[in-house]
């Protein structure tokens, strides 16, 4: 399986990092290590001051895919969730400053929380889901897949050209404004709607 992220697909979280509105999605990978053990805790790695809490809607290929056009997409999953993109932010401004790859910054073991999985069905149109992220019991982040600059289909589409999706592939859709530094001790608890999709506890 493999990981498929999506960058800067909220005008907010774009604008709070001061940067640049894409005309195509930011798309980069994370590989399986990556995926942060259920029931485990998120330990700081020791090459980052700064990690940050990144909250995004997931979604999981079902079956094999290219070239899948937009009004076919929404047959390839049936199933979402929530999960965080950590994302070492000195070391990826480190490398961005360098025009190098983000990699080392944002798929490093346990840099991928997927919480539980909830049946596409549950939700009447998969655009319009609120979710949220708490730190603490503060509410960090919080947005809405309305506003996405891409859908989830729109991605699916966009992706398939360029990556041929597989059966348990997971396409994280971007992050909404509010990303923020953790600390040692801190509970991070993501939300879809009322309903808690993972609580991890930052060591």
């Amino acid at each position: 399986m493999k990981l498929i992220c999506i960058g800067r697909n909220y005008t907010d979280h774009i604008n709070e990092l001061e940067n640049e509105k894409p005309t195509d999605p930011v798309v980069f990978l994370k590989p399986d290590t990556s995926i942060l053990l259920k029931k485990m805790p998120f330990f700081i790695p020791e090459f980052s001051n700064e990690i940050h809490h990144e909250v995004e809607v997931l979604v999981k290929i079902k079956k094999v895919g290219k070239y899948i056009d937009k009004k076919f997409a929404h047959k390839y999953y049936d199933e979402v969730s929530l999960g965080i993109d950590f994302t070492a932010r000195d070391l990826q401004a480190k490398l961005k400053s360098k025009g190098l790859p983000w990699e080392k910054a944002k798929a490093f073991d346990g840099a991928a929380v997927i919480g539980k999985w909830l049946p596409k069905t549950q939700f009447q149109d998969i655009n319009t889901i609120n979710f949220s992220l708490k730190q603490n019991d503060e509410v960090v982040q919080s947005g809405n897949t309305k506003l996405m600059l891409w859908k989830i289909d729109e991605l699916i589409e966009y992706v398939s050209k360029y990556f041929t999706l597989k059966i348990g592939d997971v396409i994280f859709t971007g992050t909404p404004a509010g990303v923020g530094k953790v600390f040692a001790n801190d509970i991070l608890k993501g939300y879809i709607e009322d309903e808690e999709m993972f609580s991890i506890k930052i060591k």
